[in-house]
């Protein structure tokens, strides 16, 4: 059912507003199923952390800012092709969308590649930058030199999911993803600890063991990626019907090259935004003492599992509108951006009076210390009063992308967070403390939906009819 909807949009059929929902629907559920069971296992690994202590989560949590910098600017450099891929593939231009493929994978690797050694050598120094102080600066470094040393592995295996994404696969992304995150945790078990005897009822289990503590952490989820990527690779370059590798002569690489680059450098400078602007609040907290550090970074992993929907439906609206601007159907992508935008804003509402309600256990599931489970509830509680607005923007972000306009969610983000949350946190920081800090960010990502659904709304037509 849904390759027979996803098809009509090539072959110019009809939708009713029916048809956009369910195709909405069909396309976000894989993807927000994929992305909870990341978050689910990023749970268990946030929990391995914290039975370590207080002082690793935070040595992990003060970096955790710039791995998101970094692993942006590879995303926005990969986009720049997926956002051609899709209008290729609505064109019907199999041969272009086999170009873009095999040019675009090798053109993410050598950029991450020179990324991360770059941020390989400036690990030592960046933790103190942070605010960091010396006793988990040491763990921090560790932890970013190898997560930058893994990022090709990383970055082509994103590149190659968003591709078949693209193409409207999304079970297949999601399903490797979900099996990403099992090994993730597998690994961690295995390199985190002791070796160490485990006791089941009557039975006894020795279990190896590297005691690597935050190295051990990074570490399994490089090695997590590299089997995930070897097996993405495989399904797009082997089993996809039309991205599949072929001995073809494949067209010139310089005009996708440039294109990507055009609509590539506003995410980079979106990421660049949004990175600077996480690093600069990790700045703001680490100030607040360890326990305000340890339970920021286990409430932004708790929080997580409540925009999922938002990621996935966002997911597929990028696919929906990208491949109707590439079949030239300027009003059936304007309609799958409205359907995508109402249908996260309800389903995020629902998740923000979930993570209202159960704040105490999501906490309680990430740490044993109770200071940072009472804070951690606190700031999740002040947060779930944005999630419907926080939905507006995440989506209306990837309706933009969808349709190759890339500078506007840019224009969006740097208002938001260098005019609204960082200034505001400066301030609330002092008198309030962590809880200042969060309010500022609910304040910021209230603000946000609303500008981009304005925004939507104003722009939205004129855009599509543009590219019509």
């Amino acid at each position: 059912m849904r390759k027979n909807l996803l098809g009509r949009i090539r072959k110019g059929e009809p939708f009713s507003w029916g048809d956009l929902l369910l195709l909405t629907w069909q396309l976000s559920v894989p993807a927000i199923m994929a992305k909870i069971t990341t978050v689910m296992m990023q749970y268990i690994d946030a929990s391995m952390v914290g039975m370590i202590g207080a002082g690793a989560a935070a040595s992990i949590g003060l970096v955790n800012s710039t791995t998101w910098l970094i692993g942006g600017i590879c995303f926005a450099m990969s986009m720049g092709y997926t956002i051609q891929l899709a209008h290729a593939i609505g064109a019907g231009e199999d041969l272009r969308a086999r170009s873009l493929v095999r040019h675009g994978l090798w053109a993410v690797f050598v950029f991450s590649l020179a990324l991360g050694l770059l941020s390989a050598g400036l690990s030592g120094y960046l933790p103190y930058f942070l605010g960091g102080t010396a006793d988990i600066a040491g763990d921090a470094s560790t932890y970013l030199a190898i997560y930058a040393l893994g990022l090709p592995l990383l970055a082509v295996n994103f590149a190659a999911g968003s591709m078949l994404q693209a193409s409207g696969n999304m079970k297949v992304p999601s399903l490797l993803n979900v099996m990403m995150c099992l090994l993730d945790v597998f690994f961690n078990a295995l390199l985190i600890f002791p070796s160490r005897t485990l006791t089941v009822g009557s039975m006894t289990f020795w279990l190896p063991g590297g005691d690597l503590g935050v190295a051990g952490v990074a570490l399994g989820s490089v090695l997590a990626e590299a089997c995930c990527m070897t097996a993405m690779l495989f399904v797009l370059l082997k089993k996809s019907r039309t991205l599949h590798y072929r001995q073809e002569e494949l067209l010139p690489w310089r005009g996708e090259l440039r294109e990507a680059t055009r609509l590539g450098i506003p995410m980079v400078l979106e990421q660049i935004v949004m990175g600077s602007a996480y690093v600069a609040f990790t700045r703001i907290v680490a100030p607040l003492g360890t326990v305000a550090l340890a339970a920021n970074s286990f409430a932004i992993t708790a929080e997580s599992i409540c925009y999922m929907p938002g990621i996935g439906v966002a997911a597929a609206a990028q696919t929906l509108v990208g491949q109707s601007v590439g079949a030239r159907r300027s009003k059936l992508a304007q309609r799958f951006g409205y359907a995508s935008a109402g249908l996260g804003m309800g389903w995020m509402m629902l998740m923000g009076v979930v993570m209202y309600v159960c704040a105490p256990l999501m906490m309680a599931l990430l740490s044993q210390d109770v200071a940072v489970i009472a804070a951690g509830t606190e700031i999740l509680r002040i947060e779930a009063w944005a999630e419907p607005l926080f939905a507006a923007g995440i989506i209306v972000t990837s309706i933009f992308r969808g349709a190759g306009e890339t500078k506007m969610p840019t224009i969006l983000n740097l208002v938001a967070m260098w005019g609204i949350r960082i200034p505001l946190a400066i301030y609330l920081a002092q008198g309030y403390g962590l809880n200042g800090v969060w309010t500022a960010m609910c304040v910021e990502l209230c603000a946000r939906g609303l500008l981009s659904l304005g925004v939507l709304i104003w722009r939205g037509e004129e855009l599509y009819k543009k590219i019509s």
